[in-house]
Order: structure tokens, then C-alpha cells, then sequence
């Protein structure tokens, strides 16, 4: 117990409150102590790309091949470059299409969420979740395909056709630790002379 009948705290404690050298959080002393190490793992090491590739699973070719080599993969990174977006058109959408893409959409949460409760019948579980579940596709179909007919009438006729978005980036780059990327050029290069697409990046 300390003066005034207080139990002692943490920063009470010897060397408690010593601070390592630009590891201050906030100007707290005693929490430095936490916060060096934190920073310290957190720091991201310099990195230089070793190859370029043109599409996702050359780059990761070449990671699962440092891998075979015995290379510390953690220090490897596959990064996209000048990522656009891509919207690729479907087809056309009408009442009945709006009403159909929501139906599908609704019916499978419906389906899980009637199963989930058929599961609560303590007597005969199995064939109430089934039967649950059955009603809870239909409810579901039902309403999600007149939430999309709604949509479908809110937008005036501005979107009469259905696509689908992703990013795609224009190439990959394979990043790793400057320390390491010598070697991970090297077992690169022996890689790329089996044939495999890709290039090496500039030192």
C-alpha cells in the first residue's frame, strides 16, 4: 500500500514509467514501454518489385515457386496495378427479369432463415426446419421479387439492363523485402526460363 491507503498501480512500479526512445504514444509515459514494440511490428521493411506479370495466376506461380525453393515467402507481396473497373452488360431487364433476379436473390436468405427456426421444435427438428425452410424460400421469393420489381419501377427506365462490376488490374507486380531481392530475382529468372510469362522488374 502506498501513501493515502492506495493499492499501487502500474506506473508505480520501478521502471514503469522509463520510455524507449521514440516510442511515445500520446506523451504517456509508462505506455511507451507497450507502444515500442507495437511500432516496432508494424514497420514495414523496404521493398523493391522483382517481376511483373500480366494477369493473377502467373504471379501466383511465382510465389509458389519461391515457396518449392525454400524462399521466406511472408516477405512477398503481389500488388495490382492501375486498376480499373470493369462493368460487363448481362443482358436486357424488364419487369419480369427484375422480378425474377429478386425472387433469387430472396429466396436462399428466406431458406436459411426458416431453417434456423424449424431447428427451435424440440420434437421432431429435422422435418420442421425442412418444412420451415420451404416456407421461408417461398416468403423469401416473394418478397425479393417485389423489392426488385420495386427498384426496377423507381428507376424509371434509366438502367434497362443488368451487369456485373470487378477491378481489374492492368498488370501484377511481385514485391519482396529489399534485403531479399536479389534472391528472389535469381530464383525468379530460373522460373521465367521454363517458359512462364512475366518479366523482370528493372534494379
Amino acid at each position: 500500500m502506498l501513501a493515502g491507503g492506495r493499492a499501487p498501480w502500474f506506473f508505480d512500479l520501478p521502471g514503469a514509467g522509463a520510455e524507449l526512445p521514440g516510442s511515445r504514444v500520446w506523451g504517456m509515459p509508462g505506455a511507451a514501454v507497450h507502444a515500442g514494440r507495437k511500432d516496432w511490428a508494424m514497420t514495414e521493411q523496404p521493398r523493391r518489385p522483382v517481376a511483373t506479370y500480366e494477369t493473377y495466376q502467373e504471379a501466383e506461380r511465382a510465389v509458389d515457386h519461391l515457396s518449392d525453393q525454400g524462399f521466406p515467402v511472408e516477405r512477398v507481396a503481389i500488388i495490382g496495378q492501375d486498376v480499373r473497373l470493369v462493368e460487363q452488360v448481362v443482358g436486357r431487364m424488364d419487369y419480369g427479369r427484375a422480378a425474377l433476379h429478386g425472387a433469387a436473390s430472396g429466396a436462399l436468405p428466406g431458406a436459411l432463415i426458416g431453417w434456423l427456426f424449424g431447428l427451435f421444435d424440440w420434437v421432431d427438428p429435422l422435418v420442421s426446419a425442412l418444412l420451415v425452410a420451404l416456407y421461408g424460400l417461398i416468403f423469401g421469393a416473394i418478397v425479393g421479387a417485389l423489392f426488385g420489381l420495386l427498384l426496377y419501377a423507381l428507376q424509371g427506365g434509366r438502367r434497362d439492363f443488368a451487369s456485373v462490376r470487378s477491378m481489374q488490374p492492368s498488370r501484377y507486380d511481385v514485391v519482396v523485402d529489399e534485403a531479399v531481392a536479389d534472391e528472389a530475382v535469381r530464383l525468379l529468372g530460373g522460373l521465367q526460363a521454363t517458359g512462364v510469362g512475366g518479366r523482370t522488374a528493372p534494379t
